[in-house]
């Protein structure tokens, strides 16, 4: 586990970390350490640029993704397996903002300090964390070379809606949801969800949810269609197209259709997924 302080009093963004192909234990592994992708890993799939994998709401990039970053055809490439603050293994500050723009700004940090070397990383992110990638990527830019968006939100999410997610969450005040209303949330996410989610600081799930509802401005799709970076966006091929799907094509934005799965593509049908981020960030 490794880990880089992200707010002025101290709280610290975690993530877990695959080393490059050919690395030893700590080359390039430490918040700091000055490896970033090629430091003394030799040749070929070994000094491939960094890979940055972030979790959804109420989720963990290690339950996630570990089983995607490990697989023949993704691994290679150091990987980190990052929580967001107030998820996952990170801390959760309760005077924390929560906003996609802070989210973004504290990974930043810890990205910094993880060193990632100067072309960035590759950024793989599902849901909320497509859009704090979005986010992060026009607010710094440096940090972020390709991504691959996962069903991520794009655009405000309606709160009337009720789900389990951010509409479900978000359609409470915070006092609500702290005083109870989280059990709703609990019963309608189901045991897989909550198994994360319930890791998750309670004002970090609420204020991220809200924030994630209310969307950025300008929009999340807004800011995908400024960057000049590669975009891939994977999107459940049941679900029929996006919102606006042409748009995001004629803007840039490549869009792949995955079969036999729902909006957690990567547990759904983890061979297509690693097969179309593999095409995604194909050399």
């Amino acid at each position: 586990m490794r880990d880089a302080q992200v707010t002025p009093d101290g709280a610290r963004i975690r993530w877990v970390e695959i080393p490059a192909a050919g690395e030893g234990d700590g080359a390039g592994a430490g918040a700091g350490a000055g490896g970033g992708a090629g430091g003394g890993g030799g040749v070929g799939i070994a000094s491939a640029r960094p890979r940055v994998w972030l979790h959804g709401l109420g989720a963990s990039s290690g339950p996630y993704f570990a089983a995607s970053a490990a697989h023949p055809l993704l691994a290679g490439p150091r990987s980190l397996l990052v929580d967001l603050l107030g998820f996952g293994i990170s801390d959760r500050p309760a005077d924390f903002g929560y906003s996609l723009e802070e989210h973004a700004d504290a990974l930043a940090r810890a990205l910094e300090a993880a060193d990632l070397g100067a072309g960035g990383a590759d950024v793989v992110a599902h849901s909320m964390g497509g859009s704090v990638a979005i986010v992060l990527a026009a607010r710094h830019p440096h940090l972020v070379a390709r991504m691959v968006l996962i069903d991520a939100n794009l655009d405000p999410i309606d709160p009337q809606r009720n789900g389990p997610g951010s509409s479900g969450i978000s359609a409470q005040t915070e006092e609500e949801f702290l005083a109870g209303g989280w059990r709703a949330v609990r019963d309608k996410a189901g045991p897989h969800w909550w198994s994360t989610m319930r890791l998750a600081g309670r004002e970090a799930l609420h204020r991220s949810a809200v924030h994630l509802a209310r969307a950025t401005v300008p929009t999340m799709r807004e800011l995908l269609l400024k960057l000049e970076i590669p975009r891939t966006f994977l999107r459940p091929e049941g679900d029929g197209p996006l919102p606006d799907e042409e748009g995001l094509v004629a803007g840039g934005v490549t869009v792949v259709p995955v079969p036999d799965c729902g909006h957690n593509v990567m547990l759904d049908n983890p061979e297509a997924f690693v097969r179309a981020t593999a095409a995604a960030l194909r050399p």
